[in-house]
């Protein structure tokens, strides 16, 4: 079994791969949700979230139906946007004002994604295991989220 360091490292390879070429953000964003949703263990949501008017709206997804808006401020998502900082939750349910767009998701990363220096929107996972995610998602999460954007992490 391979570690999750090159777990990652193989995802951000095939991310570039996917890209390669396309500029499109939705393309792009769809396919990364996808690449994520099934490249990752004990995943029930894999998606993005973008900054418009001032709140978050839904994006490209993989997953069960999700919330289509997010108050800055509110739940992990709105937390992380706030923040400008990844949130790592290992149980969603001691997480105050957690939204439960999933019953069945127990724990939760979500990394914002900078376009320059604004940000642009995060990117949410969900998982049915508590504690799923650890520093070495994080870490490979933060260097793979804004690889969608035309130029994301490639300048």
């Amino acid at each position: 079994m391979m570690s999750k360091q090159a777990d990652y490292q193989l995802l951000y390879q095939q991310a570039l791969a996917l890209f390669e070429g396309e500029t499109d953000w939705i393309a792009n964003a769809s396919n990364l949700a996808a690449l994520l949703y099934n490249g990752l263990a004990d995943v029930n949501f894999a998606g993005f979230y973008r900054v418009q008017d001032g709140e978050l709206i839904l994006g490209p997804f993989q997953g069960q139906v999700a919330c289509v808006h997010i108050a800055f401020g509110s739940g992990v998502c709105g937390t992380a946007a706030q923040m400008g900082k990844t949130q790592l939750v290992k149980d969603v349910h001691q997480f105050a004002g957690h939204i439960a767009c999933d019953a069945a998701s127990n724990s939760e990363i979500v990394v914002p994604i900078y376009q320059g220096d604004k940000l642009w929107g995060v990117l949410d996972i969900d998982s049915p295991k508590l504690a799923r995610f650890d520093q070495e998602d994080q870490a490979g999460l933060e260097r793979l989220a804004p690889l969608f954007l035309p130029g994301g992490g490639l300048l």
